[in-house]
């Protein structure tokens, strides 16, 4: 277990207490500090109350949905999400996405995958921001304040876009190949058959409007920041 991953606080939302327990086993041996919710209202009161580092969030749930839960909890705090649920459907996965929470594990899900997905994340966060600026014409990274500006006016990006968006503009002009973009992005193995990171392309294409030219596919290799 690496240091910067030591006593996160992570908060576990699903109502079902098997899985809040089995959560909680794996994430307490690997050095987290576990706090749960069992639906999306309870969720939102702790976080008005607390803070954590991440957040687990099961979809079907009484009360409140996951999804429903994860857009209120992302007017109250930037708290990453990994969203937990028993459908797999592309449509529920950009739903997610769109919303911008910040990983989508279908369950029944292994523990081990969930930790690493855990891990990656609190990685992400402790890596901190720079202040460097990346400017490609009227499409501006601001690296501090993580936002990005097309022709003066702010996009909204969901966390993940972001993090594509600067991996490539970083690495312009190179063809990176989809294996490289999971494992810096998600930070696990990449097993082929995910179209995750095409649901994200897709996404921040659209979101950049006319600066998706910068974004090329490579046949049979991934993609390529080209600017």
């Amino acid at each position: 277990m690496e240091e910067s991953n030591a006593m996160s606080k992570i908060l576990v939302v699903d109502d079902e207490e098997m899985i809040r327990t089995l959560i909680r086993k794996y994430a307490m041996f690997e050095g987290h500090e576990v706090f749960e919710a069992k639906n999306g209202l309870e969720s939102i009161e702790l976080v008005r109350e607390n803070d954590y580092d991440v957040i687990i969030m099961d979809v079907m749930m009484p009360e409140l949905d996951g999804f429903s839960a994860s857009k209120e909890i992302r007017k109250i705090k930037d708290i990453p999400i990994i969203i937990l649920s028993a459908r797999g459907e592309e449509y529920d996965r950009i739903h997610g996405f769109e919303m911008g929470v910040d990983d989508y594990v279908v369950k029944p899900f292994s523990p081990k995958e969930l930790m690493l997905r855990i891990n990656a994340v609190m990685r992400r966060k402790s890596e901190g921001q720079n202040r460097e600026e990346l400017v490609f014409e009227g499409l501006r990274i601001d690296l501090l304040s993580r936002k990005v500006y097309i022709d003066g006016e702010k996009a909204e990006l969901s966390p993940k876009e972001y993090e594509i968006l600067v991996f490539m503009a970083k690495n312009k002009n190179i063809a990176l190949p989809r294996e490289r973009f999971i494992s810096e992005i998600w930070g696990y193995d990449y097993d082929g058959f995910d179209r995750t990171l095409d649901t994200h392309i897709k996404m921040l294409r659209k979101n950049l409007g006319p600066y998706a030219k910068f974004i090329e596919t490579v046949r049979s290799v991934g993609y390529r920041f080209e600017a």
